[in-house]
């Protein structure tokens, strides 16, 4: 019983090999065979013969006698003979009919024996620890395999992890109407023609440097945009209070920063600064995973590839940037989060914004390389805390919004168009006049009336700021800088 299981063993593991030598003893089998098929025939033979001289030494008196005698001894000879043939033959077509059967068995069987396996294999340039189902189809002349591959990316995400934080920001917002023409045109509002509601959001952010006293962190401005108060919570989920440090809304990026007086010993353990890669050396196809607070549920993650670079995206704003597009899923929530490489490296700063609810499989992110310096110069920044109402400063004009489309349309650079100038005010003061349009302050691009308002609210009245406006000379508009120390909130 041993014996015989061994034998399928060796034909389980080499099932060529046992056909070979089935077909040797085959071979070896018939040829004893026609050697004892031909003994046989000349036995019979010697028989034949020798009966044949017994009969010939007979005398002739006797020939009539034994006539009747010998054709029956002959006759039994013959049907003797006969049948040591017959199952000679038989014996023989047996022999061939089963080897025959046995080849087309085994034949079938090496096209359909299948062999399951599975194996784990960790990348040794990308620590990616990949497992792969593959399937072996056995045959006589050929094999193939089929793989299919699960791409494992938890030791980057366990890597990366404590990199990513979530940040919540909260805004207090006016209801109701007001007469007051400040809060038409800065939104600052008197508080009584209406109430005030919270209003709180969710976003993503990733930890890309350390000072002395703050943790550095970068996001999309669109998340932390008219926020009064903002939190971030990191990977132990411990939330503490954060403040902005620089914004740049033209490329939708901040950076918030965080006491680290403020953070928990333990905190600091389990956190960690974000390895920066290169997306100027991305190829089509190449695997990413976005991680990011989606939804405000909390840190979740999405794996993709690199569906194309450098795609041309238009803002709410009707501006455009070449961004990274991706089939990873980027959400709500995600906004500011990590696109990263295959080598946890941080490639991409997802722009969930800009993603469609209309269109699955299509997610952006800002390239990093294009933005490093940018980012490097709001790090620097002095870290900002908004001032209160009663001691906010005002340029004391009014103004509009002039979009991209009416840029185009009427040849006029995107910003704030200065509609009027408040006499004796603090724009007044400086030089800034009507028709100008404003399109930064300290440094940094203003598109709207909404971003001028979110700068003003961390100056107090008397601070003196920067500003610069286009204005026109002839038919061109030629770029001036103002320096104004902001006034009061003027009475009516």
């Amino acid at each position: 019983m041993n014996e015989e299981y061994k034998s399928d063993e060796n034909f389980e593991n080499n099932p060529e090999e046992l056909n070979n030598d089935q077909t040797d003893n085959n071979k070896e089998v018939y040829n004893n065979q026609a050697d004892s098929t031909q003994e046989m025939y000349n036995t019979v033979n010697n028989v034949q013969e020798t009966v044949n001289d017994s009969v010939n030494t007979q005398s002739s008196g006797k020939k009539k006698k034994h006539k009747k005698d010998r054709n029956k001894r002959s006759s039994f000879v013959l049907v003797s003979v006969a049948a040591i043939l017959t199952v000679t033959v038989i014996a023989i077509g047996t022999l061939f009919v089963g080897s025959g059967r046995s080849r087309f068995l085994n034949s079938t069987s090496n096209k359909t024996y299948d062999k399951v396996s599975t194996t784990n294999t960790v990348d040794a340039n990308t620590n990616d620890s990949k497992t792969k189902v593959t399937t072996t189809k056995s045959d006589s002349s050929s094999s193939s395999t089929n793989e299919a591959v699960v791409t494992d990316v938890s030791a980057v995400v366990e890597e990366v992890m404590p990199s990513i934080v979530a940040i919540t920001s909260t805004s207090i917002v006016e209801s109701g109407f007001s007469n007051d023409w400040y809060d038409y045109y800065f939104g600052y509002g008197n508080g009584n023609d209406g109430g005030t509601y919270e209003e709180t959001g969710a976003g993503s952010g990733i930890i890309i440097g350390q000072s002395d006293s703050e943790l550095l962190i970068v996001t999309n401005n669109h998340v932390v945009e008219g926020a009064d108060s903002l939190q971030v919570q990191f990977i132990d989920e411990e939330t503490v209070d954060a403040a902005i440090k620089g914004t740049d809304s033209s490329n939708d990026l901040a950076v918030v920063a965080v006491k680290l007086e403020d953070i928990p010993e333990d905190t600091m353990k389990e956190i960690k600064v974000a390895t920066i890669g290169d997306s100027d050396a991305l190829k089509v196809g190449e695997g990413t995973i976005a991680i990011g607070n989606a939804l405000g549920y909390g840190q979740s993650v999405t794996t993709g590839v690199v569906s194309a670079l450098n795609r041309e995206v238009e803002y709410e704003d009707g501006s455009k940037k070449d961004l990274i597009q991706t089939d990873a899923a980027i959400n709500p929530g995600n906004s500011g989060g990590a696109l990263l490489n295959m080598k946890g490296e941080v490639i991409g700063i997802n722009a969930a914004k800009y993603s469609s609810s209309s269109v699955e499989g299509m997610g952006f992110a800002i390239p990093i390389s294009n933005v490093e310096d940018i980012i490097n110069k709001l790090m620097n920044e002095e870290t900002k805390e908004k001032v209160d109402d009663e001691e906010r400063g005002y340029l004391n004009i009014n103004g509009r919004d002039i979009t991209s489309t009416m840029s185009e349309e009427y040849n006029i650079p995107v910003g704030v168009y200065v509609v009027n100038v408040t006499k004796g005010g603090a724009a007044d003061k400086a030089g800034l006049q009507e028709n100008s349009v404003i399109v930064g302050i300290e440094g940094k691009t203003v598109d709207s009336m909404e971003e001028l308002q979110e700068q003003l609210q961390y100056y107090a009245a008397g601070d003196k700021i920067t500003i610069t406006a286009k204005v026109l000379e002839g038919n061109e508009y030629v770029e001036k800088e103002y320096k104004i120390t902001l006034d009061a909130k003027l009475k009516d």
